[in-house]
Formats: C-alpha cells, sequence, structure tokens
C-alpha cells in the first residue's frame, strides 16, 4: 500500500471500496484492477512507441517495465509464469548471457554502461513500485506452509485463486517475487534468512569454530587476541537483568510484615471477644469493617513480598543486532494511538504523541504508526495531514542534535539551558527555525480546530468537492489513509521516513463496537495486513514519548535469546506533566507505579495498565508461550518403593511406544499441529492474508498480489461483521466485557503462563496529562473502579477463572484479586468514617474500657503500621509525602467514585441499566497552568465526601460541648472519640481544599449543600438529645441549693 493512494473508504459487507484522491473526482478501486504488474500491483505502462509493455512474448504475463528490468539485472532472468527467459527490449540495456537480435536497433542501450546515479534511480522506482510485503524470493517462498483457509478453501481477497497445490507454488513463485531487495528481506535479516531462526548461541558458536579453522597453526592465543573478541563477548551477554533489593532494607520489611500479620490477629481476637454491650450495634459494625481491612491489606501487601528492579544494557543491543556492515536485525514495531473526541483530546496533542512517535531513537523502516479515529472527525484527518508535513523537518532536527524529548510542545516549553552538551555551530539557529517552524504549525492546527467548532448543515466537504465519509459518526464506512512511508516522500534531508496510517473503522447502527477495545483490536488487524510487526506499542493520545530510546529499553527484554520469548509484554510506568507541585489529588499514583508494580515484577509481572505498553503480537493472538521440552520420567527398579510412580509411567506407556519424544517437541512442532486443527476462519476472522500473518512468529507481510488487494483487505478487516462467530474480544486482543479492557487483557496472558517485565529507565519512556480538576479527577476514578466491579461479576473473575492450567502464580492471583475486590471497600470505608460522628452524637463508643494489657495491642498495631510505611517508603523511594497523598485520595475517593461504581455494578448485573462515560477532557489552560485545579465541577459524586465532611464537624462541635457542659470528668473518653474524628477530616482536608476553590471562594451550590445538611445534622442532633440522658449535676436534696 503506496502513501500516494490517498484516502481508501468503504465497506466490505456491502461491497462498496473508493479511492479519495486530494483534488481528484473518487475513483472505483475495480478501475484499479485492468492491466496491472502481477509483481507489484501497479500499472504495467506502455513502451516508448506508445503500445502496452509486454514483458514476455510467450505467455503475455503482465509485468511492468522496473520489475522488467530488475528481475534480468538481479534476479533470475525469467518470466515467473511460463519460465521463459526474458528477452531485451527495446531501451534495456544488455545483461549477461542476452543474444545478438537482429531485428532491434537500440545501439544507445547496447552496453550496460549505466552510471551508479541511474543504477540507484532504477532501484529507487523499483522500491515506488514495490508492494508493502517486505518481499520473497524463490527460495523464500520453498518452506512457507498455507494454512487450509488459503489454500483451498477461499481465494485471497476473491482474486487470486489458490485452488490446487502446483497453481498455490506457480502463484507463490510468480506473484509474490520480492520487487526490491530491502535491508530486512536480504540473506541475514530478522525475517526471511534461515540462520536468524536458530538461536544467538548456536550463531556464535558457528563464528568461533570458523575463526578456530581459520586460525590452524596460528600464534598462540596470547599473541593474535585482538579487541573485536571483546566485543563478540559483549554482544553474548544478556541484555537485561534483576538487580533485587538489598537484603539490608528488604529483609526488615518483611519481618515487620510478619509481625503486624501476628499483631492483627491478636487485636481482631480481643475486638470480638469483647463486645460492648450498650452499642452493640456500633460495635459489630466496626468489628466487620476491621475483618475488611485486614484481608484488603492482605491482598495488598503480599504481592510485594518479591520487589525487584531491572537494569538494561543498550550497547549489548546495538553489538548483537546493529552490526557494522550488516543489515539491522532489530524487530519492527507498529504503535498503536487511539483517539475520538478532537474537542476534548485536542489534535495538537495527538500531532505532538505522534511527531515524537515518528522521531524516536530507532531505525526508520522498522517504525510504523497507526492513528485510530474513532470519531470519525475530518479535523483529525487534515490535522494528521498538517502533522505528517511537519514531520518532513521535525523528525530530521531531532534525529541530527539528538534532541529530548521530541514531542515540540514539551520541548519548547522546557525551562533549561538548551544548550548544554550541543556543539554543533548551526544548533541554534536551525533551533530557531524549527521553532518559527513549530509556531505556524501550531496555528494552522487551531484553525482547524476552531472550523471545526461549528458542523456545516450539509456536512464536512473535502478540499476536492467530495462529502466527508464520516459526516455521520455512528453510520460510516471504514476509511484508511497513508500519510507517510514508501512512496510518500522523503524529509527535507532526502531520507526515508517511517510509515504513518491514519484508521477510521467502520460502524453502523445495530452493531456491537466495543468502545476503545474494539478500536484497538480493528488496529490489530489492520497492522497485521499491511506490516505485522512482530511487536506493538500502545499510547493514548496524550501520553508522548519522552525517552527517545524506550523502544529499545523494552527489546532488551523482549528480543533476548534466553527469556525474552516467553515475555508477553514490556508495561512502562505512568509519568505526568501538568500537576501541581503538591498532586493534591495523587494523580501521579505514585504509590502504585513505584512499589505495587515492582512487587508484581518479581513474581508474573505487572498488569497492564492501559498505554505505555510493548507488546509481542503473538501474545495478543491467544498462543501460549513456548514450552521448554518435558524432562523424561524416571524410570524405578522393583527394590525400591517408588510403585506409585512406576505405575504412573506404565500408565503413560499404555499411549504409545513414543511417548517421550512426544514430550520433547519443541514450540514449532506444536504450531504446526495447531495449524493442522484448528479451525482458522472462527478464531481470526475471514481474511486469508491476516490468518496467514498471525502464524508468522518473526513478523513479516503474508504474500499477496498487491497495493489493490491489501487494501481490499485491510478494510475489511476492520468492517463492523469481521468479528461475529469469532474469538475476537473473547481469546484474542483486547478483551470485551468491561471498559478497563486493559486489566482483562493483561489476565488473560498471564493465566495462558506468559509473563510480563516492568521497565523503569531513570528518563521516564513516556508522559501524559491527567485531571487534575476534583470532579475529572473523580469521574476518572470511577470508571476505573467500575471496570473492575464488571470483572468480579464477569467468568473472567480472578477469584474463580484461570485455576484449571495452573499457570497463574497465587501471589499474581492475589493482586488480581485486590484490582477486583477494592472498590468494595467503600462500603465498609464509609461506615467506618461515619461511626467517629455517631460516637460523638450519641455519647457511645465502639470499644469498652481497655485494661493495660490490652492496650498493647492498639499500641503494636499502631506502631507495626507506621514501621511498615516507612520500611516501604525507604525500598521504593517514594516519598511520604506522595504516600501521604496516596492515603488521603483513597479515603476521597473510597467513599465517592467507589462507593458509586458498586452500585453502578450491581444495577447493571442485576437490571440491566448501563453506564455510559465521557471521554476525559485533556485540554490545557494556556494562560494559566493551574486554573483547572481551582475549577469547581458540579457531579453527584461531590455528595458522599461533604455528607461525611458536615457529619464529623457536627460531631465535634457536639462532642466538645457536651464535654464542657458536664465538666472535667467527660474529656478522657471524648478524646478517643475525638481522634477518629480528625483522622477522618483530615484524611478529606484535600477535598475540603477543593470544594473552596481559588482564595476560599465557596461555590453558592456548595454553601447551600452545606447549610442544608448541616441543619439536617443538628436537628438530629437535638432529637437524640444526648445531654437530658446522661446530666450528672449536683443533688439540689443534699446540698439544699435553690436552684
Amino acid at each position: 500500500m503506496e502513501a500516494s493512494a490517498g484516502l481508501v473508504a468503504g465497506s466490505h459487507n456491502r461491497n462498496e471500496l473508493v479511492v479519495i484522491h486530494g483534488h481528484e473526482e473518487p475513483k472505483a478501486l475495480k478501475d484499479l484492477t485492468g492491466q496491472v504488474c502481477e509483481i507489484c500491483g501497479d500499472e504495467v505502462g506502455v513502451t516508448v512507441d506508445g503500445d502496452l509493455f509486454v514483458a514476455c512474448n510467450e505467455c503475455g504475463f503482465p509485468v511492468c517495465r522496473p520489475c522488467y528490468e530488475y528481475e534480468r539485472r538481479e534476479g533470475s532472468q525469467q518470466c515467473p509464469q511460463c519460465k521463459t527467459r526474458y528477452k531485451r527490449l527495446k531501451g534495456s540495456a544488455r545483461v549477461e548471457g542476452d543474444e545478438d537480435e537482429e531485428d532491434i536497433d537500440d545501439i544507445e542501450h547496447e552496453f550496460n554502461i549505466d552510471d551508479e546515479n541511474n543504477k540507484n534511480r532504477n532501484i529507487a522506482e523499483a522500491v515506488l513500485h514495490g508492494k508493502m510485503t517486505f518481499g520473497r524470493g524463490p527460495d523464500d517462498v520453498e518452506g512457507i506452509q498455507y494454512p487450509p483457509v488459503i489454500a483451498g478453501i477461499r481465494s485471497v481477497s476473491g482474486e487470486l485463486p489458490m485452488a490446487s497445490p502446483a497453481h498455490s507454488e506457480q502463484m507463490a513463485m510468480g506473484l509474490h517475487r520480492r520487487v526490491h531487495p530491502y535491508a530486512t528481506s536480504e540473506p541475514g535479516s530478522a525475517r526471511w534468512d534461515e540462520r536468524k531462526e536458530l538461536g544467538w548461541k548456536e550463531r556464535m558458536d558457528d563464528w568461533k569454530m570458523q575463526q578456530h579453522h581459520g586460525n590452524l597453526g596460528g600464534p598462540e592465543p596470547d599473541e593474535y587476541a585482538d579487541p573485536d573478541m571483546a566485543i563478540v563477548d559483549e554482544a553474548r551477554q544478556p541484555l537485561s537483568r534483576k538487580v533485587p533489593i538489598a537484603s539490608s532494607k528488604i529483609n526488615p520489611y518483611r519481618m515487620v510484615i510478619v509481625i503486624r500479620l501476628v499483631v492483627l490477629a491478636f487485636f481482631l481476637r480481643y475486638r470480638i471477644m469483647n463486645p460492648v454491650h450498650d452499642a452493640i450495634g456500633l460495635w459489630l459494625t466496626s468489628v466487620i469493617c476491621e475483618i475488611w481491612f485486614a484481608f484488603s491489606w492482605i491482598l495488598d501487601q503480599f504481592p510485594k513480598w518479591f520487589p525487584i528492579d531491572r537494569e538494561t544494557y543498550l550497547d549489548r543491543l546495538s553489538l548483537r543486532y546493529e552490526k557494522e556492515g550488516e543489515p539491522n536485525l532489530l524487530a519492527q514495531i507498529d504503535v498503536f494511538v487511539s483517539t475520538v473526541d478532537p474537542l476534548k483530546e485536542p489534535p495538537l496533542v495527538t500531532a505532538n504523541t505522534v511527531l515524537s512517535i515518528l522521531a524516536m531513537d530507532y531505525p526508520v523502516e522498522k517504525i510504523s504508526c497507526y492513528i485510530s479515529d474513532d470519531g470519525a472527525s475530518m479535523c483529525t484527518f487534515e490535522s494528521l495531514s498538517e502533522t505528517a508535513e511537519f514531520a518532513r523537518k521535525w523528525v530530521p532536527f531531532c534525529r541530527k542534535f539528538s534532541i529530548e524529548p521530541r514531542a515540540p510542545e514539551f520541548y519548547f516549553s522546557q525551562k533549561i539551558d538548551y544548550l548544554k552538551d550541543k556543539v554543533q555551530p548551526t544548533f541554534v539557529r536551525e533551533r530557531r527555525a524549527m521553532k518559527r517552524e513549530y509556531e505556524e504549525f501550531k496555528v494552522r492546527i487551531n484553525a482547524l480546530v476552531a472550523k471545526a467548532m461549528k458542523v456545516p448543515p450539509e456536512g464536512w466537504i473535502m478540499q476536492d468537492g467530495t462529502p466527508w465519509p464520516g459526516n455521520n459518526t455512528r453510520d460510516h464506512p471504514g476509511m484508511i489513509q497513508v500519510f507517510l512511508g514508501q512512496s510518500g516522500g522523503p524529509d527535507v534531508e532526502g531520507n526515508e521516513l517511517p510509515r504513518l496510517v491514519y484508521v477510521s473503522r467502520e460502524k453502523r447502527p445495530g452493531f456491537q463496537h466495543h468502545k476503545k477495545a474494539g478500536a484497538m483490536n480493528a488496529l490489530v488487524r489492520v497492522a497485521g495486513v499491511l506490516t505485522n510487526a512482530p511487536f506493538m506499542l500502545n499510547l493514548d493520545c496524550d501520553h508522548y514519548i519522552n525517552n527517545s530510546k524506550a523502544v529499545r529499553e523494552s527489546m532488551c527484554f523482549l528480543m533476548d535469546p534466553q527469556n525474552g520469548k516467553k515475555v508477553c509484554y514490556v508495561q512502562f510506568p505512568q509519568r505526568f506533566d501538568g500537576i501541581d507541585r503538591h498532586d493534591r489529588y495523587a494523580n501521579r499514583n505514585t504509590v502504585f507505579f513505584d512499589i505495587n508494580m515492582k512487587g508484581l515484577d518479581g513474581i508474573q509481572g505487572p498488569v497492564y495498565v492501559g498505554t505505555g505498553c510493548v507488546f509481542r503480537r503473538q501474545a495478543l493472538y491467544g498462543y501460549e508461550p513456548p514450552k521448554r521440552p518435558k524432562r523424561p520420567r524416571m524410570v524405578s527398579c522393583d527394590c525400591c518403593p517408588c510403585f506409585g510412580r512406576r505405575k504412573k509411567l506404565n500408565e503413560y506407556s499404555k499411549h504409545g511406544a513414543n511417548g517421550e519424544d512426544a514430550n520433547v517437541q519443541g514450540f514449532d512442532d506444536d504450531k504446526e499441529l495447531l495449524m493442522s486443527q484448528m479451525n482458522f476462519e472462527k478464531k481470526f476472522g475471514q481474511s486469508a492474508i491476516f490468518v496467514t500473518s498471525t502464524l508468522m512468529i518473526e513478523g513479516g507481510v503474508p504474500p499477496s498480489s498487491g497495493p489493490a488487494a491489501l487494501l481490499k483487505e485491510a478494510i475489511h478487516v476492520i468492517s463492523c461483521g469481521y468479528e461475529d462467530k469469532t474469538e475476537w474480544g473473547v481469546e484474542l486482543g483486547w478483551i470485551y466485557g468491561s471498559i478497563t479492557e486493559d486489566i482483562l487483557t493483561g489476565f488473560k496472558m498471564h493465566c495462558r503462563g506468559w509473563r510480563s517485565v516492568y521497565c523503569m529507565p531513570k528518563l521516564p519512556a513516556f508522559k501524559g496529562s491527567a485531571p487534575i480538576n476534583l470532579s475529572d479527577r473523580l469521574e476518572q476514578v470511577l470508571r476505573w473502579a467500575l471496570g473492575s466491579v464488571e470483572i468480579f461479576f464477569s467468568r473472567h473473575s480472578p477469584v474463580w477463572y484461570g485455576h484449571k492450567g495452573g499457570n497463574l502464580k497465587w501471589l499474581e492471583r492475589f493482586a488480581y484479586v485486590n484490582t477486583t475486590v477494592y472498590p468494595f471497600t467503600s462500603i465498609p470505608l464509609l461506615a467506618y468514617c461515619i461511626l467517629p460522628a455517631v460516637c460523638l452524637l450519641t455519647d457511645k463508643f465502639i470499644m469498652p474500657e481497655i485494661s493495660t494489657f490490652a492496650s498493647l495491642f492498639f499500641i503494636a498495631l499502631f506502631l507495626s503500621i507506621f514501621t511498615t510505611g516507612i520500611l516501604e517508603l525507604r525500598w521504593s523511594g517514594v516519598s511520604i509525602e506522595e504516600w501521604w497523598r496516596n492515603e488521603q485520595f483513597w479515603v476521597i475517593g473510597g467513599i465517592s467514585a467507589h462507593l458509586f461504581a458498586v452500585v453502578q455494578g450491581l444495577l447493571k448485573i442485576l437490571a440491566g441499566i448501563d453506564t455510559k462515560f465521557s471521554v476525559t477532557s485533556k485540554t490545557v489552560d494556556d494562560e494559566d497552568e493551574f486554573g483547572e485545579l481551582y475549577t469547581f465541577k458540579w457531579t453527584t459524586l461531590l455528595i458522599p465526601p461533604t455528607t461525611v465532611l458536615i457529619i464529623n464537624l457536627v460531631g465535634v462541635v457536639a462532642g466538645i460541648s457536651d464535654a464542657i457542659s458536664n465538666g472535667y470528668e467527660s474529656w478522657g473518653p471524648l478524646f478517643g472519640k475525638l481522634f477518629f474524628a480528625f483522622w477522618v477530616i483530615v484524611h478529606l482536608y484535600p477535598f475540603l481544599k477543593g470544594l473552596m476553590g481559588r482564595q476560599n471562594r465557596t461555590p453558592t451550590i456548595v454553601i447551600i449543600w452545606s447549610v442544608l445538611l448541616a441543619s439536617i445534622f443538628s436537628l438530629l442532633w437535638v432529637r437524640i438529645d444526648p445531654f437530658v440522658l446522661r446530666a450528672k449535676g449536683p443533688d439540689t436534696k443534699k446540698c439544699g441549693i435553690n436552684c
């Protein structure tokens, strides 16, 4: 598929396919299927005399002149169909083997005197006319095994019938021949060279053997040793390593956890065995809450038992896969960016993300960026077109001066010395010019956004007068446009640019589209047809690449010869820009990313958090990780008490004499067995090209008939009904069934036996934006919590799913269970936050009077909680302020967003009432960086925390008033109640600041609610009237005072 092909829009179900060019009338794709080259898919063209070009006069097999010239110079010089040797035609240079032909008068081309420039120009023409597949020569297709669905059931795109094996071989030899020797397709490449299939160890052993034979009879090893051997030894080292936490830090931490567990058991025993008889309801409620808190703490604490750090070696990665003078063996990567609403997700933000991807430090021919526009917005489409033009200037500037970060908005806004480490004299001049170019680019993007604010009555019209296919966002065809890559034009310095593809999947009424998960699965299929990289990077539209070497960091794990094959994904921590200095609402979520995720990395790997993750494509396809050969079973003798084991061996032997051989079959044998048994169409859908791509472990595009067929298949795989009766969303790709599809997707991979890796480079890999407004932050937390509740009640619940295979480690299961049950903590948390106020208003307490011995339990419990937190901060590096903000927002979110999530989840399960969420706004106020922090947005999520806050304030006032009225003796019991009340108020303090707004300008709605709720609870307190029941003044009859 070429970048100059235009916007392709169509519907597979409706048999519609249209190509819209910039200033041309729409052209039906069937016009492109006339006399085309069967090798590259381009038009055959005409000769110098104006006649149709015919390469082979024997069979007339249609081949264009560039392919004909390349085949004569570099190929087998034979017609792919009839195998007749190509004759020299007029205008063609002589090659070795040509016979003298009397009927051709072509003196100027009689001898092959082309200079190097003409040769390069011819090769470039072959590239431009080539197909997107990285190509196969005659030797490459011999080992390819076509699955039944391709070989005999249906034709590829309905145009390439493969009815017989002989015809299939002919098609493979003729139609799928390599057009141009890409660097990644030549011998020694990562895709098609047979030596690449061998492990690194085998290749290095062969090299050492050759060196040994070459040095026979030479000098002693000490004499002929050269520095290159040190480089070879370095390349053989692991690409990464685990860095365990120092024992001086982790061992005391584990000891305190055990002590805390024992103390907690004694504390709960004491609470259960000592009820409060005059307040049995309060006591029972508090005990139930404390038991749940203990259970929740165990689920959260023990997955952090084995925390680790990791270290990568980028230099070893380059030594191993980027050898000088040899083809680059780094794997291809497809980058997915999803967006929906250009008004809530500004195109300028998305453009910065795309520019950082195109400019990252990775071979350009191995990068493909796919943008999913699930809102079918013409504003997004035109913004991406502008971004592609600006990338021609921005990408070479980034690579020339190695700047960081490579998102222009954030690079130019850095308040640092940008001249540090810069030695090129032209840097200042070029930086100024580039900044001016970017400012002009921003103006053009802002103009597009301003125009998109008001939709014309007749809908959007493209530049050539064609109506925009996505005018109806709920009923439109699928759309694909390649902006950069292959024939999309080079950058300003003449270098190739990464591929940039716009994708908007088809949407029709009556179909379930599955929101973001469905959009991501559509991108997986489109990329599988067009590029099929073995690895995929998933980013939100507001998460730009902050570290240009981030992908290389992930490849240190995924391409490691020893352990990389079992890694399903590499998760990076989320880091954010634009957050206030004190992080009032714990937007950074440092405790989770720097403590919990490190702990999971020491077990089976971190959970997938929705963005900043590099996947292995085979893992997303539902395949299991490769398994090592099983060790042969021991055969016992009659003299040993091993009868049970001998019995098992005998039972095993009944299945066949070759049982042991079957156990040692490798992953490739299992894959071949799977190919012969599974129904591909039921699993992956009815696209032969895509099904073939799923079987290619190392990536690469399967055989195709050219750009036209690729376009039709790409439109096919994003059609509405493609996923019907398949396993997409159930076992493959992003899993459906929850609005937090990320947790489900990672959980399914771990259940199959894959492991994941947590990568934390010193320079954050990705940075994004987070909602700093209180209401937006609570809405975001509500969406996450509701997704967890949906998973808990689904068939994929970690409580009961995945036990059969035994691949999920039990501590990893603890972590997944915790991710689904944490919203239910809101119920006991809400009750526990109300209890202090109730105790103050009723003059009752949840605990009886404790003895000196019993008080030791409370002291030990508080000390163990405090010590655990301190030691956890010590080994993780998290600051105490970040930890405290996390604790505060745990209470704020727990009694608001988590509570609503539980209620809405139950309503969805029991009554089928679904909840609709809007996309989190990612707009930024340029005038006031933190203006959004003080903006008040009313939402019902604010009611529970406001109510709890007012109840406790009223309770404190009532308790102090009661103590003043009753004298000195009432102050002793009051301190325990006030402690719990102040504990609640202190945790809700950031929420109170959010309600007050900037400079304590409290909104009217908050004042009304506060007065209303305060009045209600004041009347309730008066109705209870605890003072009258407990008044113990002087006895007037005894003292004789006339009161």
